[in-house]
């Protein structure tokens, strides 16, 4: 039995993934992103997953920041979750929803329900936890408090919670992309079925060097690289260094990707594999 650890505590969005696509392995939680990232390198367990992007709120900075500054390993697989949130509550406050002081959860939740908090409870405070779970595990320990918090339907159930309020988010098509971590790329795929592959560089341009970014979209362009995403993110060397996360909606071949990653470095680019791994639609 493989050990698998996750973004915990118990019953957050990262748990429904690591249920779903490891449902033979051992799951361990872990308190934040780091210390999972810190479990997988230490050899504590055999997977890490962790969230890296949610379709409204964009990528995880601290995610990626630690997986290219702190801890640098491969991705092996990708697990992309529908994310459903509810409000709910202590059972002993289960008809007082309306008259909740504070609404607990990510701030990602929070500002994924914009819309209902700010039509039907626009009086309450809302205060970020570290995960959706940890929201409902408060609001377990308080039951003398008339507080709320959002949250998954397996943390309603994990924690005895009831659902004052389903499905709450603004939109229906909102999904997270976790990443599957591993110490090395040369391993089995972790699951068993996928819905396709994907390859993730790290581009570092050279310096003042004029048109750089568009030769670098033209080294996939012509190729008929298709490119799911591009996006910046800062150095931590200086204000204006950026490097750019690249992902290729393919299997790493022995052609085109190599030759686009050879292009680039004659270019004066810098350029790191990421993961080429297969992705896995939830539904």
């Amino acid at each position: 039995m493989r050990k698998v650890g996750y973004l915990g505590p118990r019953a957050t969005f990262t748990h429904i993934a690591v249920q779903t696509m490891f449902q033979r392995d051992e799951h361990l939680p872990y308190r934040t992103i780091p210390a999972c990232v810190d479990a997988v390198v230490n050899g504590e367990v055999e997977y890490g997953i962790v969230p890296l992007e949610n379709a409204l709120e964009g990528s995880v900075n601290l995610t990626l920041d630690y997986l290219i500054h702190e801890k640098r390993l491969p991705i092996v697989g990708e697990i992309v979750l529908p994310i459903r949130q509810h409000l709910m509550v202590h059972p002993n406050h289960a008809k007082e929803w309306q008259e909740l002081t504070t609404v607990y959860s990510h701030s990602h939740a929070i500002a994924q329900c914009h819309k209902f908090l700010h039509t039907t409870l626009s009086d309450v405070l809302l205060e970020a936890t570290t995960s959706t779970a940890s929201a409902a595990q408060f609001v377990k320990e308080h039951p003398e408090q008339v507080i709320g918090a959002i949250a998954n339907e397996l943390a309603a159930k994990e924690y005895g919670l009831h659902i004052a309020q389903p499905n709450i988010h603004d939109y229906n098509h909102n999904t997270t992309r976790f990443v599957v971590l591993h110490r090395s790329v040369q391993q089995d795929t972790p699951f068993d079925v996928h819905d396709g592959y994907k390859t993730t560089l790290m581009i570092t341009l050279p310096s003042d060097q004029a048109g750089a970014l568009h030769q670098v979209l033209s080294a996939f362009g012509w190729r008929k690289l298709n490119l799911s995403k591009i996006e910046s993110r800062p150095m931590k060397t200086g204000l204006g260094n950026y490097f750019f996360i690249v992902d290729i909606e393919q299997k790493m071949d022995d052609v085109l990707i190599p030759s686009a990653i050879a292009e680039l470095e004659a270019l004066g680019c810098t350029v790191n594999l990421l993961g080429s791994y297969p992705y896995f639609l939830i539904k």
